[in-house]
C-alpha cells in the first residue's frame, strides 16, 4: 500500500487508510463493549447470589428481631402488672438498643474475593492518586453515622458504657439477642410463633 503522504498516492490509498482506521476503532469499541457486558453479567450474577443467600436471610432475621422487640416494648409499656417489674422494661430497651446498633456490614460473612479485588484496585489507585477514601465509602460511613444517631433516639435513650459505642456485632451476637427476646417473651407470658 502506498503512503497517504505520498505525492502520487491515489484514491485507493486514502480509502484503504480510512478503512484501516475505522476498522481499528470499531474493533476497539467492540472489545470494550464486550468486556463491559461480561463484567455487568458477572456482577449481576454475583449480586443475585449474594442477595439470595446472604443479604435476604440476614436482613430478614434482624428485621424480625427489631419488630419483635418493638412489639414487646409496646406491650410492656401498656401493661400495668408486669412480671419482673422495671427490670423487664430495662432488658427490652437494652435489646432494642443493641439491635439498633447492628450494621449489615458487620454481621455478613466477609467476601474474601471482593476484598482481594478491592486491594488490587486500591494498590493501583494509590500509585495514581494517593490514599483517598472513595466517595461511595464516605457516603456509606456518613449514612451509618446518621442511622446510629436515629437509632439511639428510638431505643428509649438507654445509656450504655462508652466502650459499647464501638462494639462490633457478629451473627452469634444476633442469635444471643434472639434468645434474650424469647426469654423475655416467655417470662411475661407472650407465646411466639416460629417463623422458620
Amino acid at each position: 500500500m502506498d503512503s497517504p503522504w505520498d505525492e502520487e498516492a491515489g484514491p485507493d490509498t486514502l480509502r484503504d487508510t480510512e478503512w484501516s482506521k475505522m476498522s481499528s476503532v470499531f474493533t476497539t469499541t467492540g472489545y470494550r463493549e464486550g468486556i463491559t457486558a461480561g463484567k455487568e453479567s458477572a456482577l449481576q450474577e454475583g449480586f443475585d447470589t449474594g442477595f439470595a443467600t446472604i443479604g435476604t436471610p440476614i436482613g430478614r432475621e434482624v428485621g424480625m428481631l427489631r419488630g419483635m422487640v418493638s412489639a414487646l416494648l409496646a406491650s410492656i409499656n401498656s401493661s400495668e402488672n408486669l412480671p419482673g417489674g422495671e427490670s423487664t422494661l430495662t432488658e427490652a430497651r437494652s435489646i432494642a438498643f443493641q439491635l439498633s446498633k447492628i450494621h449489615f456490614s458487620e454481621i455478613a460473612p466477609r467476601d474474601l474475593e471482593a476484598e482481594a479485588h478491592a486491594r488490587e484496585h486500591s494498590e493501583m489507585d494509590e500509585e495514581d492518586a494517593g490514599m483517598e477514601e472513595s466517595e461511595e465509602l464516605a457516603e456509606k460511613r456518613q449514612m451509618e453515622g446518621l442511622e446510629d444517631m436515629l437509632k439511639r433516639l428510638n431505643s428509649g435513650g438507654v445509656d450504655t458504657h462508652p466502650a459499647d459505642q464501638y462494639q462490633k456485632f457478629t451473627l452469634e451476637d444476633v442469635q444471643v439477642l434472639r434468645q434474650r427476646i424469647i426469654s423475655l417473651c416467655t417470662m411475661i407470658g407472650i407465646r411466639l410463633v416460629d417463623q422458620n
